[in-house]
C-alpha cells in the first residue's frame, strides 16, 4: 500500500478519494485549509491536517515521506474569482508550484492534479487532449498556466505529473460548495424542496455529467499506473452530454415529480459553454478507465443519501 497526501482532501474531490484510498489500504493525509472544505466529510481512517499549500510548514507538517502527492487544493470555479482576484491567481499558480517543489524535495514518485474541461471553452466536441485551447475565463487561465507550468517542471526536474481535465463533476459530499457545486446537486437539492429549477436560453446547453466516484477511479488508475509520461494530460469525463431539459427529467423521473423548469436569459454574455463532451478514448487506452456510473443512478444516490439524513 502507499501514502498518499491529498491537498484540498476535506473538499468535494478530494474526500471521496480520500476515503475510498483509504478503504483500499492506503495511508491518506488530508491537508486542507478549510477554506470550503469541511473536516466532516472524511472518514476515521483518513488522516487531517489542517494548513495551506502555499506554506511550506503546513506541507511539512503532514510528512516528508509520500509516495504521491494528489494536488486538489484550488480556487476550483469562475466564479470564485471574482470576490479577490489576486488571491485566487495565488493559490491556484503559486500554490502549485509550492506543491511541485515539495513533491521533488521529498522525491515523491509522482504528482497529480486538477485541471478543467474549461479550457476547452467552445471547441468542437468531442473534446481531445491534443486540441489547441483559449481559456474562457480567469479559472480556466490558471488551470492552463498550472498545465504549462507542468510541462517545463517535468523536463527541468524530471519530476513525473499528471493533469486531469474534470468534465461536469456531481455526487455525494457536495453541499458544503453550496452555489458553487455541480448543477446536478443543486437541481437535486432545490426540487426536493418543490423549487422550479432556473435553466439559461432554452436548457438546450449540453454537458459530459460524470460522477465523482468515476473521477477518483481515473486518479487511481494515473496513480498506480506504471507507465511513465514525464507530463501529460487526461480527460475524466463518460463520453455522453446531457442538455439541462433532459436532466429536469431525469431529477423528476428520480423523485417521482413533475417540476416545470423555469427559462431565463442566459446573464453569462462570455465565455459560456453551449456543449461539453469529453473524448475519453486517450484515458482509457493508456490507463484502461472506463465509466462506471451512469447519470441516473448517481442522481439516484444523491437522492437516497439525502433522504436517509434525520
Amino acid at each position: 500500500m502507499s501514502k498518499i497526501l491529498v491537498t484540498g482532501g476535506a473538499g468535494f474531490i478530494g474526500s471521496n478519494f480520500c476515503n475510498i484510498m483509504a478503504e483500499k489500504g492506503h495511508e491518506v493525509v488530508a491537508l486542507d485549509n478549510l477554506s470550503l472544505g469541511k473536516t466532516e466529510n472524511l472518514t476515521d481512517k483518513v488522516k487531517f491536517i489542517k494548513g495551506d499549500v502555499k506554506v511550506r510548514a503546513d506541507l511539512e507538517g503532514a510528512g516528508k515521506d509520500f509516495d504521491y502527492i494528489v494536488h486538489l487544493a484550488a480556487s476550483s470555479s469562475a466564479p470564485m474569482f471574482e470576490k479577490d482576484l489576486r488571491y485566487a491567481f495565488e493559490n491556484n499558480i503559486l500554490g502549485h508550484l509550492d506543491v511541485l517543489n515539495f513533491a521533488r524535495d521529498i522525491r515523491a514518485k509522482k504528482v497529480l492534479f486538477a485541471s478543467t474541461s474549461s479550457i476547452y471553452s467552445n471547441n468542437p466536441t468531442p473534446l481531445t487532449e491534443d486540441q489547441s485551447v483559449t481559456p474562457p475565463n480567469f479559472y480556466s487561465v490558471t488551470k492552463h498556466a498550472q498545465e504549462e507550468a507542468s510541462a517545463v517542471y517535468q523536463k527541468r526536474y524530471n519530476l513525473e505529473i499528471i493533469g486531469f481535465r474534470f468534465m461536469s463533476i456531481y455526487g455525494p459530499r457536495e453541499e458544503h460548495k453550496t452555489t458553487f457545486a455541480n448543477l446536478v446537486s443543486q437541481f437535486i437539492w432545490g426540487m426536493m424542496k418543490g423549487e422550479e429549477p432556473v435553466l439559461y436560453g432554452d436548457g438546450t446547453q449540453e454537458r459530459d455529467f460524470t460522477n465523482v466516484r468515476d473521477v477518483v477511479q481515473g486518479i487511481e488508475l494515473g496513480m498506480m499506473t506504471e507507465k511513465k509520461y514525464g507530463f501529460t494530460v487526461f480527460n475524466i469525463g463518460i463520453n455522453k452530454s446531457v442538455n439541462l431539459v433532459q436532466l429536469v427529467e431525469l431529477i423528476n423521473k428520480v423523485l417521482g415529480t413533475k417540476i416545470k423548469p423555469k427559462f431565463i436569459a442566459n446573464p453569462v454574455k462570455e465565455g459560456y459553454i453551449k456543449v461539453q463532451l469529453a473524448d475519453i478514448q486517450k484515458i482509457a487506452r493508456e490507463l484502461g478507465y472506463k465509466p462506471t456510473v451512469e447519470l441516473e443512478d448517481g442522481i439516484a444516490e444523491i437522492v437516497k443519501n439525502l433522504r436517509s439524513r434525520p
